[in-house]
């Protein structure tokens, strides 16, 4: 939303609220408003219209509203649909409401909702949703806000933003198709959080990736006390320079137009199982392992899934060389049979299981800031604490990975890695003792594709 003007009520109040010269650049139209009226309630002094050119002709509404104890509905001819703070209101208390009009420079019939509710400090209010059409085929060029009785009190506020769709926001500067397209004024930004298509309209040079895979999922727990390993994170491969460690950079590629390239977002793994690949063009990440499983090892993938507890310590999972980092390992000691080691992630390797009841945590993700603002990819899963009691963690410092299973303070279920993350889930606590033995899925995984406009 773009500000185009604030009005403010001065002393003495104003019998209208008034936008002109409204321009006709934006896609659509809001208007916020804090405001009270100089009438009672009884004088009408609870409601105020919208006068698209300073018209109340041609409109029809319907209300739907309620204070607290009733709702009710009502239809109409006019623009009365918003609620206003009557005089016999708490004093200096100010209702608020949002208007929103869209394509209100088109031929058709404009159509407006509202959403409003008073304020009285007290136990009941009124709140109304609202739906306008206003059947003229004028664009609307000012609007004129008007209480059906008295007139608006001093500091009575209303702000007029205007709202452009992409094409118009960045002009000729969206050169492809496909994903959710955003534009932070450098960039053109297409993220895929499904599976799709990604076709260049002109031919592109220097695009910048990030490719996440899937994370793999935690390891399930077993009858015997073994708890499950974390999942891996997904491969990370990125142009962009990820803060926190990561893999190496990758260049920037050429594209050509009117090509159909392919997208493909990776789905996070089931519980033991890798997550899925993802891939851009001719890039491709590779999906993360899932955690070990009746003292197993884990799986290898971007990054390894954490090694499940036994009887005999297990090595660390081994993550893809510029993608991510191995799991951690189990080694054997008097408590250590019960304690899983975590997942590796996109910025460290997994945290190996330890005496003392912790399990092993979820390598760390790594924030890439390709989207105009730094976001966290690819942590690892914590891995799961059995039969012996103790707590788990998880290596992201913003906890995208799945926290692994654990029986102390509680028996608590493992947790799945964050979607669109392409991390790894938490491995299961066992079974035994009623405990909750099932583990956290993986995160699936992303595709970021920007170039600049």
């Amino acid at each position: 939303m773009t500000k185009l003007a604030t009005v403010a009520v001065g002393a003495g109040g104003s019998a209208t609220i008034d936008f002109t010269n409204i321009p006709q650049t934006y896609t659509d139209l809001v208007v916020k408003v804090s405001a009270r009226s100089t009438a009672s309630q009884a004088s009408n002094g609870f409601l105020f219209d919208i006068r698209p050119n300073g018209s109340s002709a041609n409109m029809t509404r319907r209300s739907v509203y309620g204070n607290g104890s009733a709702t009710a509905s009502s239809t109409g001819t006019e623009g009365y649909n918003m609620v206003l703070n009557p005089s016999d209101y708490t004093a200096s208390t100010f209702s608020n409401t949002d208007i929103y009009i869209p394509n209100y420079t088109s031929s058709n019939y404009k159509s407006i909702s509202t959403d409003t509710v008073s304020e009285n400090n007290a136990t009941t209010v009124l709140t109304l949703l609202g739906a306008l059409l206003w059947s003229n085929t004028s664009a609307i060029t000012s609007i004129t806000l008007t209480p059906l009785g008295g007139n608006f009190v001093q500091h009575s506020t209303a702000t007029l933003y205007g709202i452009r769709n992409m094409a118009r926001a960045a002009g000729n500067s969206v050169k492809a198709t496909g994903g959710n397209i955003s534009f932070d004024g450098t960039y053109v930004v297409h993220t895929f959080t499904s599976s799709g298509t990604f076709t260049p309209t002109a031919e592109l040079t220097d695009v910048d990736y990030l490719i996440v895979a899937g994370g793999g999922g935690g390891g399930t727990g077993d009858a015997s006390g073994r708890s499950g390993g974390g999942g891996g994170a997904g491969g990370l491969r990125s142009t962009v320079t990820a803060t926190g460690g990561g893999s190496p950079l990758e260049s920037a590629i050429s594209l050509s137009p009117n090509i159909n390239y392919a997208v493909v977002v990776g789905g996070g793994g089931s519980p033991g199982a890798s997550g899925g690949n993802s891939a851009f063009s001719t890039q491709f990440s590779t999906g993360g392992g899932g955690g070990g499983e009746g003292g197993n090892a884990g799986l290898s993938g971007g990054s390894g899934g954490g090694p499940s507890a036994g009887l005999t310590g297990r090595s660390a999972s081994s993550g893809t060389a510029g993608q991510g980092y191995a799991s951690g390992n189990t080694i054997l000691s008097p408590q250590n049979n019960y304690i899983s080691a975590g997942g590796g992630g996109a910025g460290a390797v997994g945290g190996n299981g330890t005496t003392g009841g912790i399990g092993g945590a979820g390598g760390a993700g790594v924030q890439v800031g390709i989207t105009g603002s730094l976001r966290w990819y690819a942590a690892g899963g914590g891995g799961g604490v059995g039969q012996f009691a103790g707590a788990t963690t998880n290596g992201s410092t913003n906890g995208i990975g799945g926290v692994g299973g654990f029986t102390n303070p509680s028996n608590t279920a493992a947790t799945a890695g964050a979607q669109s993350t392409g991390s790894g889930g938490g491995g299961g606590n066992s079974n035994t003792d009623s405990r909750p033995p099932a583990a956290g899925a993986g995160g699936s995984g992303v595709v970021i594709i920007r170039y600049k406009a």
